[in-house]
Protein backbone atom coordinates (compact mmCIF):
# COMPACT_ATOMS: atom_id res chain seq x y z
CA UNK A 1 0.00 0.00 0.00
CA UNK A 2 1.26 3.83 -0.56
CA UNK A 3 3.05 5.28 1.93
CA UNK A 4 2.86 9.10 2.41
CA UNK A 5 6.21 9.31 4.18
CA UNK A 6 5.82 13.31 5.50
CA UNK A 7 3.59 15.93 6.72
CA UNK A 8 2.93 19.49 5.52
CA UNK A 9 3.75 22.24 7.66
CA UNK A 10 -0.05 22.56 7.61
CA UNK A 11 -1.13 19.01 8.68
CA UNK A 12 2.04 19.81 11.59
CA UNK A 13 -0.35 22.51 12.52
CA UNK A 14 -3.71 20.56 13.26
CA UNK A 15 -1.87 17.66 15.08
CA UNK A 16 -0.20 20.55 17.27
CA UNK A 17 -3.64 21.94 17.82
CA UNK A 18 -5.16 18.79 19.19
CA UNK A 19 -6.27 19.10 22.40
CA UNK A 20 -9.09 17.18 24.87
CA UNK A 21 -11.52 19.78 23.75
CA UNK A 22 -10.28 21.29 20.36
CA UNK A 23 -10.45 18.36 18.77
CA UNK A 24 -8.98 18.96 15.24
CA UNK A 25 -11.33 16.60 12.90
CA UNK A 26 -13.92 17.56 10.28
CA UNK A 27 -16.99 15.81 9.28
CA UNK A 28 -19.83 15.47 6.54
CA UNK A 29 -23.39 13.94 7.54
CA UNK A 30 -24.70 12.34 3.73
CA UNK A 31 -28.51 11.27 4.21
CA UNK A 32 -29.94 9.44 1.38
CA UNK A 33 -33.04 8.26 -0.13
CA UNK A 34 -33.77 4.49 -0.72
CA UNK A 35 -34.30 3.25 -4.24
CA UNK A 36 -37.49 1.28 -4.86
CA UNK A 37 -35.86 -1.91 -3.51
CA UNK A 38 -34.34 -0.25 -0.63
CA UNK A 39 -34.58 0.02 2.63
CA UNK A 40 -32.92 -1.61 5.93
CA UNK A 41 -31.89 -5.26 4.36
CA UNK A 42 -29.72 -2.59 1.80
CA UNK A 43 -28.34 -0.86 4.88
CA UNK A 44 -27.27 -4.26 6.12
CA UNK A 45 -25.76 -6.15 3.65
CA UNK A 46 -23.32 -2.42 3.25
CA UNK A 47 -22.71 -3.18 6.76
CA UNK A 48 -21.78 -7.18 6.28
CA UNK A 49 -19.77 -5.96 2.87
CA UNK A 50 -17.87 -3.83 5.43
CA UNK A 51 -17.15 -6.78 7.67
CA UNK A 52 -16.04 -9.17 4.55
CA UNK A 53 -12.69 -6.89 4.62
CA UNK A 54 -12.64 -5.17 1.43
CA UNK A 55 -9.35 -3.48 0.56
CA UNK A 56 -8.58 -0.15 2.57
CA UNK A 57 -7.32 2.26 -0.13
CA UNK A 58 -4.77 5.92 0.54
CA UNK A 59 -5.55 7.76 2.46
CA UNK A 60 -8.14 5.68 4.42
CA UNK A 61 -5.27 3.41 5.40
CA UNK A 62 -2.56 5.71 7.18
CA UNK A 63 -1.86 6.40 10.38
CA UNK A 64 0.75 8.02 12.47
CA UNK A 65 4.05 6.62 12.81
CA UNK A 66 4.01 8.23 16.22
CA UNK A 67 0.36 8.42 17.45
CA UNK A 68 1.63 9.20 20.97
CA UNK A 69 3.72 11.92 19.96
CA UNK A 70 1.59 13.65 17.31
CA UNK A 71 4.10 16.94 17.36
CA UNK A 72 7.44 14.63 16.96
CA UNK A 73 10.08 16.05 14.32
CA UNK A 74 9.95 12.44 12.78
CA UNK A 75 6.00 11.72 12.53
CA UNK A 76 4.99 10.67 9.31
CA UNK A 77 2.40 8.68 7.81
CA UNK A 78 2.51 4.87 7.22
CA UNK A 79 -0.04 2.15 6.14
CA UNK A 80 -1.67 0.42 8.40
CA UNK A 81 -1.67 -3.02 7.30
CA UNK A 82 -4.19 -4.72 10.03
CA UNK A 83 -6.76 -1.97 9.42
CA UNK A 84 -9.97 -3.13 11.57
CA UNK A 85 -12.88 -1.83 10.06
CA UNK A 86 -15.51 -3.27 12.36
CA UNK A 87 -13.90 -0.02 14.28
CA UNK A 88 -13.98 2.37 11.59
CA UNK A 89 -17.75 1.60 10.04
CA UNK A 90 -20.40 1.59 12.97
CA UNK A 91 -23.94 1.14 12.71
CA UNK A 92 -25.91 3.60 14.41
CA UNK A 93 -29.88 3.94 14.84
CA UNK A 94 -31.84 6.47 15.89
CA UNK A 95 -35.38 6.46 18.53
CA UNK A 96 -38.20 6.93 17.18
CA UNK A 97 -39.78 8.68 14.97
CA UNK A 98 -36.04 9.48 13.93
CA UNK A 99 -36.54 13.15 12.74
CA UNK A 100 -33.96 15.69 12.00
CA UNK A 101 -33.92 17.22 15.32
CA UNK A 102 -32.88 13.25 16.88
CA UNK A 103 -29.89 12.92 13.85
CA UNK A 104 -28.65 16.43 14.69
CA UNK A 105 -28.48 14.88 18.53
CA UNK A 106 -26.88 12.54 17.43
CA UNK A 107 -24.51 13.63 15.35
CA UNK A 108 -23.20 16.25 17.91
CA UNK A 109 -22.44 13.87 20.08
CA UNK A 110 -20.41 11.57 17.86
CA UNK A 111 -18.72 15.16 16.69
CA UNK A 112 -17.86 15.25 20.07
CA UNK A 113 -15.75 12.59 20.46
CA UNK A 114 -12.12 12.30 19.86
CA UNK A 115 -9.82 10.55 17.52
CA UNK A 116 -8.12 7.53 18.44
CA UNK A 117 -4.68 8.35 17.01
CA UNK A 118 -3.39 4.39 17.14
CA UNK A 119 -5.90 3.77 14.05
CA UNK A 120 -5.58 5.86 10.67
CA UNK A 121 -7.52 8.96 11.86
CA UNK A 122 -11.44 8.55 10.66
CA UNK A 123 -15.00 7.11 11.21
CA UNK A 124 -17.61 6.57 9.42
CA UNK A 125 -21.16 6.09 11.24
CA UNK A 126 -24.31 4.60 9.15
CA UNK A 127 -27.42 5.81 10.96
CA UNK A 128 -30.81 4.17 9.76
CA UNK A 129 -34.28 5.23 11.58
CA UNK A 130 -34.85 7.84 9.33
CA UNK A 131 -38.30 8.83 8.20
CA UNK A 132 -39.43 7.21 4.73
CA UNK A 133 -36.56 4.43 4.90
CA UNK A 134 -33.91 6.62 4.44
CA UNK A 135 -30.28 6.16 6.06
CA UNK A 136 -27.36 8.72 6.91
CA UNK A 137 -23.71 8.28 6.79
CA UNK A 138 -21.54 10.60 9.31
CA UNK A 139 -17.92 10.77 8.57
CA UNK A 140 -15.27 12.43 10.24
CA UNK A 141 -12.03 12.39 9.27
CA UNK A 142 -8.96 13.92 11.06
CA UNK A 143 -7.82 17.73 9.49
CA UNK A 144 -4.19 16.30 9.35
CA UNK A 145 -4.58 13.69 7.02
CA UNK A 146 -7.13 15.69 4.91
CA UNK A 147 -8.91 19.14 4.19
CA UNK A 148 -12.27 19.94 3.29
CA UNK A 149 -11.53 20.19 -0.63
CA UNK A 150 -10.13 16.93 -0.43
CA UNK A 151 -12.56 15.07 1.43
CA UNK A 152 -15.26 16.46 -1.23
CA UNK A 153 -12.97 14.87 -3.67
CA UNK A 154 -12.53 11.39 -2.29
CA UNK A 155 -16.40 11.38 -1.30
CA UNK A 156 -17.51 12.07 -4.63
CA UNK A 157 -15.23 9.79 -6.40
CA UNK A 158 -17.04 7.24 -4.27
CA UNK A 159 -20.54 7.88 -5.15
CA UNK A 160 -21.86 8.05 -9.31
CA UNK A 161 -24.37 10.02 -11.17
CA UNK A 162 -25.51 6.79 -12.33
CA UNK A 163 -28.50 5.64 -10.08
CA UNK A 164 -28.54 2.31 -11.59
CA UNK A 165 -24.76 1.78 -10.55
CA UNK A 166 -24.65 -0.73 -8.37
CA UNK A 167 -20.84 -2.16 -8.14
CA UNK A 168 -19.34 1.39 -6.72
CA UNK A 169 -16.88 0.85 -4.28
CA UNK A 170 -17.31 1.57 -1.00
CA UNK A 171 -15.18 5.40 -0.46
CA UNK A 172 -12.16 3.93 1.49
CA UNK A 173 -11.62 1.59 -1.29
CA UNK A 174 -11.90 3.89 -4.15
CA UNK A 175 -7.93 3.67 -5.19
CA UNK A 176 -6.53 6.97 -5.25
CA UNK A 177 -6.33 9.22 -8.37
CA UNK A 178 -2.65 10.71 -9.04
CA UNK A 179 -2.85 14.16 -11.07
CA UNK A 180 -0.21 13.79 -14.26
CA UNK A 181 2.75 15.91 -14.02
CA UNK A 182 2.45 19.03 -16.34
CA UNK A 183 5.46 19.08 -18.92
CA UNK A 184 6.82 22.27 -16.74
CA UNK A 185 7.00 20.07 -13.87
CA UNK A 186 9.75 17.40 -14.81
CA UNK A 187 12.20 17.47 -11.81
CA UNK A 188 15.15 19.74 -12.88
CA UNK A 189 19.09 18.92 -12.01
CA UNK A 190 19.76 19.52 -7.94
CA UNK A 191 21.33 22.73 -8.39
CA UNK A 192 18.42 24.35 -10.42
CA UNK A 193 15.58 23.34 -8.22
CA UNK A 194 17.48 24.60 -5.07
CA UNK A 195 18.03 27.91 -7.25
CA UNK A 196 13.98 27.90 -8.08
CA UNK A 197 13.03 27.31 -4.88
CA UNK A 198 15.19 30.47 -3.61
CA UNK A 199 13.70 32.81 -5.94
CA UNK A 200 10.39 31.30 -4.98
CA UNK A 201 10.91 32.22 -1.67
CA UNK A 202 12.11 35.13 -1.91
CA UNK A 203 9.50 36.23 -4.45
CA UNK A 204 6.77 35.18 -1.94
CA UNK A 205 8.45 37.05 0.88
CA UNK A 206 8.18 40.37 -1.29
CA UNK A 207 4.65 39.34 -2.10
CA UNK A 208 3.49 39.03 1.60
CA UNK A 209 5.90 42.51 2.49
CA UNK A 210 3.48 44.11 0.15
CA UNK A 211 0.17 43.00 1.57
CA UNK A 212 1.14 43.87 5.32
CA UNK A 213 2.16 46.82 4.33
CA UNK A 214 -0.88 47.20 2.25
CA UNK A 215 -2.37 47.21 5.49
CA UNK A 216 -0.88 49.40 7.83
CA UNK A 217 -1.38 51.77 4.99
CA UNK A 218 -5.16 50.64 4.90
CA UNK A 219 -5.88 51.18 8.84
CA UNK A 220 -5.00 54.61 8.53
CA UNK A 221 -7.04 55.61 5.39
CA UNK A 222 -11.22 56.49 5.47
CA UNK A 223 -12.03 54.21 2.90
CA UNK A 224 -12.95 50.25 2.63
CA UNK A 225 -10.57 48.90 5.57
CA UNK A 226 -8.94 44.84 4.88
CA UNK A 227 -10.11 43.46 8.45
CA UNK A 228 -6.82 42.17 9.73
CA UNK A 229 -5.65 40.06 12.70
CA UNK A 230 -6.40 41.01 16.54
CA UNK A 231 -8.59 43.88 15.43
CA UNK A 232 -11.54 41.65 16.19
CA UNK A 233 -13.91 42.70 18.88
CA UNK A 234 -14.09 40.27 21.85
CA UNK A 235 -17.10 37.81 22.55
CA UNK A 236 -18.94 35.05 23.63
CA UNK A 237 -18.10 33.61 20.70
CA UNK A 238 -14.16 33.93 21.73
CA UNK A 239 -14.30 31.96 25.14
CA UNK A 240 -12.48 28.64 26.45
CA UNK A 241 -14.70 25.73 25.04
CA UNK A 242 -15.76 22.53 26.31
CA UNK A 243 -15.58 19.17 24.42
CA UNK A 244 -19.39 18.86 23.80
CA UNK A 245 -20.60 20.10 21.11
CA UNK A 246 -24.08 21.46 19.41
CA UNK A 247 -24.77 21.00 15.90
CA UNK A 248 -27.63 22.50 13.39
CA UNK A 249 -28.33 22.43 9.41
CA UNK A 250 -29.63 25.08 6.88
CA UNK A 251 -30.03 24.33 3.39
CA UNK A 252 -31.08 27.15 0.36
CA UNK A 253 -31.44 26.98 -3.28
CA UNK A 254 -27.89 27.69 -5.12
CA UNK A 255 -29.78 29.99 -7.50
CA UNK A 256 -32.38 31.98 -4.55
CA UNK A 257 -28.42 33.06 -3.25
CA UNK A 258 -27.03 33.64 -6.78
CA UNK A 259 -30.14 36.39 -7.62
CA UNK A 260 -29.90 38.26 -4.30
CA UNK A 261 -25.92 38.38 -5.16
CA UNK A 262 -26.67 39.45 -8.60
CA UNK A 263 -29.43 41.96 -7.18
CA UNK A 264 -27.40 43.74 -4.44
CA UNK A 265 -23.67 43.81 -6.04
CA UNK A 266 -22.55 41.03 -4.28
CA UNK A 267 -20.91 37.05 -5.24
CA UNK A 268 -22.98 33.74 -3.71
CA UNK A 269 -20.39 33.64 -1.16
CA UNK A 270 -20.75 37.13 0.07
CA UNK A 271 -24.52 36.43 0.34
CA UNK A 272 -23.92 33.69 2.67
CA UNK A 273 -21.69 35.96 4.84
CA UNK A 274 -24.49 38.24 5.02
CA UNK A 275 -26.65 35.65 6.15
CA UNK A 276 -24.59 34.77 8.57
CA UNK A 277 -23.91 38.63 9.90
CA UNK A 278 -27.70 39.21 9.66
CA UNK A 279 -28.37 36.06 11.98
CA UNK A 280 -25.33 37.07 14.27
CA UNK A 281 -26.22 40.28 14.75
CA UNK A 282 -30.17 38.91 15.87
CA UNK A 283 -28.36 36.30 17.67
CA UNK A 284 -26.10 37.85 20.22
CA UNK A 285 -28.27 41.04 19.90
CA UNK A 286 -30.69 38.43 21.94
CA UNK A 287 -28.52 37.79 24.64
CA UNK A 288 -27.19 41.19 25.15
CA UNK A 289 -23.79 40.11 23.66
CA UNK A 290 -23.74 42.37 20.21
CA UNK A 291 -20.10 43.66 20.50
CA UNK A 292 -20.27 47.49 19.31
CA UNK A 293 -17.50 46.90 16.87
CA UNK A 294 -18.18 44.31 13.66
CA UNK A 295 -17.09 40.79 14.01
CA UNK A 296 -14.59 39.26 11.72
CA UNK A 297 -14.75 36.43 10.18
CA UNK A 298 -12.27 34.02 8.85
CA UNK A 299 -12.82 32.67 5.45
CA UNK A 300 -10.31 29.14 4.04
CA UNK A 301 -9.29 30.18 0.43
CA UNK A 302 -8.48 26.72 -1.14
CA UNK A 303 -5.22 27.35 -3.72
CA UNK A 304 -5.04 23.90 -5.18
CA UNK A 305 -5.24 23.86 -9.08
CA UNK A 306 -8.52 22.55 -10.83
CA UNK A 307 -6.90 18.92 -11.73
CA UNK A 308 -5.30 18.50 -7.91
CA UNK A 309 -6.51 15.04 -6.66
CA UNK A 310 -6.11 16.83 -2.93
CA UNK A 311 -4.40 15.37 -0.05
CA UNK A 312 -3.23 16.64 3.03
CA UNK A 313 -3.58 20.59 3.36
CA UNK A 314 -3.30 23.28 1.12
CA UNK A 315 -5.75 26.19 2.57
CA UNK A 316 -5.10 30.03 2.13
CA UNK A 317 -7.10 32.67 4.09
CA UNK A 318 -8.52 36.18 4.55
CA UNK A 319 -10.00 38.03 6.94
CA UNK A 320 -13.44 39.71 6.21
CA UNK A 321 -15.61 41.87 8.63
CA UNK A 322 -19.22 40.93 8.93
CA UNK A 323 -20.38 44.66 9.19
CA UNK A 324 -22.67 43.70 12.25
CA UNK A 325 -22.44 47.00 13.75
CA UNK A 326 -24.41 48.25 10.82
CA UNK A 327 -28.46 47.65 11.22
CA UNK A 328 -29.69 48.27 7.35
CA UNK A 329 -29.33 44.73 5.80
CA UNK A 330 -28.73 46.29 2.26
CA UNK A 331 -26.18 48.43 3.68
CA UNK A 332 -24.66 45.66 5.79
CA UNK A 333 -24.21 43.80 2.56
CA UNK A 334 -22.21 46.58 0.60
CA UNK A 335 -19.82 46.71 3.63
CA UNK A 336 -19.08 42.65 3.48
CA UNK A 337 -18.58 43.30 -0.38
CA UNK A 338 -16.18 45.51 0.49
CA UNK A 339 -14.42 44.42 2.74
CA UNK A 340 -14.34 40.37 0.70
CA UNK A 341 -13.53 42.90 -2.52
CA UNK A 342 -10.52 44.11 -0.61
CA UNK A 343 -8.62 40.82 1.07
CA UNK A 344 -9.22 39.11 -2.32
CA UNK A 345 -7.02 41.75 -4.06
CA UNK A 346 -4.86 40.94 -1.77
CA UNK A 347 -4.04 37.77 -3.08
CA UNK A 348 -4.15 38.76 -6.56
CA UNK A 349 -0.47 37.76 -8.54
CA UNK A 350 0.65 36.17 -5.39
CA UNK A 351 1.86 32.48 -5.80
CA UNK A 352 0.84 29.88 -3.83
CA UNK A 353 3.64 29.60 -1.77
CA UNK A 354 2.96 33.69 -1.23
CA UNK A 355 -0.71 33.08 -0.03
CA UNK A 356 0.26 29.85 2.37
CA UNK A 357 3.03 32.35 3.96
CA UNK A 358 0.63 35.18 4.22
CA UNK A 359 -1.82 32.97 5.24
CA UNK A 360 -0.04 31.88 8.46
CA UNK A 361 1.22 35.20 9.71
CA UNK A 362 -2.61 36.15 9.37
CA UNK A 363 -3.39 33.08 11.52
CA UNK A 364 -0.32 33.64 14.03
CA UNK A 365 -1.84 35.16 16.75
CA UNK A 366 -3.92 31.69 17.12
CA UNK A 367 -1.08 30.59 18.52
CA UNK A 368 -2.05 32.88 22.05
CA UNK A 369 -5.38 30.95 22.51
CA UNK A 370 -3.56 27.88 23.23
CA UNK A 371 -2.05 30.17 26.56
CA UNK A 372 -4.22 28.85 29.37
CA UNK A 373 -6.20 31.22 30.73
CA UNK A 374 -5.77 33.50 26.92
CA UNK A 375 -9.06 32.77 25.98
CA UNK A 376 -12.04 34.99 26.33
CA UNK A 377 -9.37 37.69 27.78
CA UNK A 378 -7.18 38.57 25.21
CA UNK A 379 -8.64 40.16 21.67
CA UNK A 380 -8.79 37.31 19.08
CA UNK A 381 -7.57 37.16 16.20
CA UNK A 382 -11.06 36.78 14.63
CA UNK A 383 -14.48 35.53 15.84
CA UNK A 384 -15.14 32.86 13.92
CA UNK A 385 -14.69 30.51 10.28
CA UNK A 386 -17.04 30.53 7.61
CA UNK A 387 -16.13 28.25 4.80
CA UNK A 388 -17.10 27.33 1.34
CA UNK A 389 -16.51 24.13 -0.13
CA UNK A 390 -17.64 23.41 -3.64
CA UNK A 391 -19.32 20.26 -4.23
CA UNK A 392 -20.92 18.49 -7.87
CA UNK A 393 -24.02 20.17 -9.15
CA UNK A 394 -25.58 17.19 -10.30
CA UNK A 395 -27.38 14.27 -7.72
CA UNK A 396 -24.87 11.65 -7.00
CA UNK A 397 -25.98 7.69 -6.13
CA UNK A 398 -24.71 4.96 -4.15
CA UNK A 399 -25.88 1.91 -5.42
CA UNK A 400 -29.28 3.04 -6.28
CA UNK A 401 -29.40 5.68 -2.96
CA UNK A 402 -29.60 9.30 -3.84
CA UNK A 403 -27.64 11.60 -2.14
CA UNK A 404 -30.35 14.08 -0.66
CA UNK A 405 -27.85 16.33 0.68
CA UNK A 406 -24.43 17.28 2.18
CA UNK A 407 -23.97 18.67 5.69
CA UNK A 408 -20.17 19.59 6.81
CA UNK A 409 -19.20 19.93 9.99
CA UNK A 410 -15.84 21.49 11.36
CA UNK A 411 -13.77 22.60 13.75
CA UNK A 412 -14.31 24.79 17.47
CA UNK A 413 -11.13 24.85 18.84
CA UNK A 414 -10.25 27.00 21.88
CA UNK A 415 -11.33 30.55 21.87
CA UNK A 416 -13.10 29.89 18.89
CA UNK A 417 -16.52 28.43 19.49
CA UNK A 418 -18.36 28.64 16.41
CA UNK A 419 -17.82 27.27 13.43
CA UNK A 420 -20.28 27.78 10.00
CA UNK A 421 -19.28 25.26 6.43
CA UNK A 422 -21.35 25.77 3.30
CA UNK A 423 -21.49 22.81 0.75
CA UNK A 424 -22.97 23.14 -2.48
CA UNK A 425 -24.40 20.21 -3.96
CA UNK A 426 -26.39 19.54 -6.90
CA UNK A 427 -28.28 23.13 -6.69
CA UNK A 428 -28.51 23.66 -3.46
CA UNK A 429 -26.65 25.17 -0.79
CA UNK A 430 -26.00 23.19 3.03
CA UNK A 431 -25.06 24.96 5.61
CA UNK A 432 -23.20 23.34 8.71
CA UNK A 433 -23.58 25.17 12.21
CA UNK A 434 -21.07 23.44 14.56
CA UNK A 435 -20.46 25.07 17.96
CA UNK A 436 -19.21 24.33 21.47
CA UNK A 437 -22.36 23.38 23.32
CA UNK A 438 -21.76 25.66 26.26
CA UNK A 439 -20.27 28.55 25.17
CA UNK A 440 -23.18 28.54 22.14
CA UNK A 441 -26.55 27.49 23.47
CA UNK A 442 -29.35 27.39 21.41
CA UNK A 443 -27.95 27.27 17.99
CA UNK A 444 -30.69 25.85 16.00
CA UNK A 445 -31.47 29.84 16.14
CA UNK A 446 -28.92 30.71 15.01
CA UNK A 447 -30.09 28.58 11.64
CA UNK A 448 -33.42 30.08 11.39
CA UNK A 449 -32.31 33.48 12.05
CA UNK A 450 -30.07 32.94 8.66
CA UNK A 451 -33.03 31.78 6.70
CA UNK A 452 -34.92 34.93 7.80
CA UNK A 453 -31.77 37.09 6.95
CA UNK A 454 -32.10 36.18 3.45
CA UNK A 455 -35.97 36.95 2.92
CA UNK A 456 -34.53 40.53 4.29
CA UNK A 457 -32.38 40.70 1.52
CA UNK A 458 -34.76 40.30 -0.94
CA UNK A 459 -37.31 42.18 0.07
CA UNK A 460 -35.12 45.20 1.85
CA UNK A 461 -34.61 48.48 -0.36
Amino acid sequence: MPTRKSLTALDRMFLAAETRESMMHVGGLLPFSPPGDGGLAAVRRMRDEFRAGPKVEAPWNLRLRHPDLLTSPLQAWVADEGIDLDYHVRRSALPAPGDERELGILVSRLHGAPIDFHRPPWEAHLIEGLSGGRFALYLKVHHALVDGYTGMRLLTRALTFDPSEQDTPMFFSSPPVERAPRAHEATPPTFERLVHAVREEIGAARDVGRALLKIARDSRSSGPKIASPLHAPKSILNQRISRARRFATQQYPVDRLKAIGKARGGTLNDVVLAACAAGLRRFLGEQNALPKDPLTAMVPVNVRPKDDPGGGNAVGAILVSLATDIEDPLERMRRIVASTTSAKEQLQGMSRNAILQYSALLMAPLLLSSIPGSAGRLRPAFNLVVSNVPGPDKPLYFRGWRLDAAFPLSIPFNGYALNITVESYAGVLGIGFIGCRDAVPHLQRLAVYTGEALQDLEVAG
